[in-house]
């Protein structure tokens, strides 16, 4: 079975995008995934088409109305439909590595993009949203978000990568970041590829790799080496 994506968002025309090319193109050009849009718009039923409104309580901006978009996700979700419903927001869960690779085992996902000020908190609590977020800043909708998420998802899917390690041996993966990596040419502007690399011996590459992990991570995300050194600890 394939894992299928629905995307319920008021700019259906910005996808597949970028994901309609490279690995996710191709994986979904031979049935790995399926995408399909959904114009929240279309469930609006005044003759406006109105899918926004002011904020109860006043204040700037819209808030996109529980109405439209639950009488949207209802006819996206068939009974039964048990894919998790995630809504993209900057006030929700960071998007981790084990959150996609929890998602990429499972049959797919059906994902909201907000816009405006917001979404009216009923229709996520009644319609059971999980909000997800890409990082500690705002964008102008949640579309580029769920092209975001959706790539990091498709690329672990069976099939996909050429190489299935691949998905294994980079960033977050063992709780670090990636160590750096090297190709030819051997010499580059007078820098050289580290002498242990070419070696041919292994353990010491690996040594190396996991220092170099370390080093890198307590450097640049002291709160994932806060996280990996407890783990470590405990173990």
């Amino acid at each position: 079975m394939s894992f299928r994506a629905t995307v319920l968002t008021l700019y259906p025309e910005m996808f597949p995008g970028p994901l309609d090319l490279s690995l996710a193109g191709r994986a979904r050009a031979a049935g790995i995934w399926s995408l399909e849009t959904v114009q929240i718009r279309d469930f609006a039923q005044d003759r406006h088409r109105s899918v926004d409104d002011t904020p109860a309580g006043g204040g700037a901006g819209m808030v996109m109305r529980a109405d439209a978009l639950a009488r949207a996700i209802d006819r996206a979700a068939a009974p039964g439909d048990e894919r998790p419903r995630l809504l993209m927001s900057p006030r929700g869960r960071p998007l981790t590595q084990a959150r996609v690779r929890a998602l990429a085992a499972g049959t797919g996902a059906l994902i909201v993009c907000g816009r405006f000020e917001g979404v009216d908190q009923r229709v996520i609590e009644a319609r059971d949203l999980e909000e997800v977020s890409i990082g500690d800043y705002v964008l102008s909708g949640g579309e580029p978000a769920a092209l975001v998420l959706l790539d990091a998802v498709v690329r672990l899917l069976p099939g996909v990568m050429g190489n299935e390690t691949s998905g294994t041996e980079e960033s977050f993966e063992g709780g670090l970041l990636e160590h750096p990596h090297y190709t030819r040419p051997p010499l580059f502007e007078g820098r050289p590829i580290p002498d242990v690399l070419t070696s041919g011996n292994h353990r010491r590459i690996a040594e190396w790799r996991r220092q170099e992990a370390e080093r890198l991570t307590a450097e640049r995300r002291p709160d994932l080496w806060a996280a990996y050194t407890k783990g470590e600890t405990e173990q």
